[in-house]
């Protein structure tokens, strides 16, 4: 059965995309840590991210690496935190969280509830100076 996350890289279930490439998918978390927290999985299905073969693994890395300055132009934060945890879906994910302080990663922390109005323009924001950062 596929993963929650392959459902919603195949479209089967709506996210608020940030950015994608043939290999990797990066889209914003519903219930965020912080507005902004996005996450980026491998379209191919893995439980465990060091059971990724390396090209796998590293291109992730690199994918983030792509991903995380946009986040950062446009939500007000010091850095961008990242973090595998791999408890909460049986799918490889990176969580790319803007932080101005260390509790913003606190995955124990009541999650945030943004409207679906706040996801999608904040997704936008995101996608569109990803675009703008890639373009060149």
């Amino acid at each position: 059965m596929p993963t929650l996350f392959s459902r919603i890289i195949k479209g089967e279930i709506p996210c608020h995309f940030i950015a994608e490439n043939d290999r990797f998918f990066a889209f914003l978390d519903i219930q965020p840590l912080t507005m902004g927290h996005v996450l980026v999985v491998p379209k191919v299905e893995a439980d465990y991210v060091f059971d990724l073969d390396t090209d796998t693994y590293t291109g992730l890395f690199e994918f983030a690496r792509l991903v995380a300055p946009a986040i950062e132009a446009v939500i007000p934060c010091k850095r961008i935190g990242l973090a595998i945890v791999g408890l909460e879906v049986p799918h490889v994910h990176i969580h790319l969280i803007p932080m101005n302080q260390g509790s913003d990663m606190d995955f124990g922390k009541r999650k945030l509830n943004p409207s679906s109005n706040d996801l999608a323009s904040t997704a936008e924001t995101i996608r569109a100076q990803f675009l703008k950062l890639t373009a060149s």
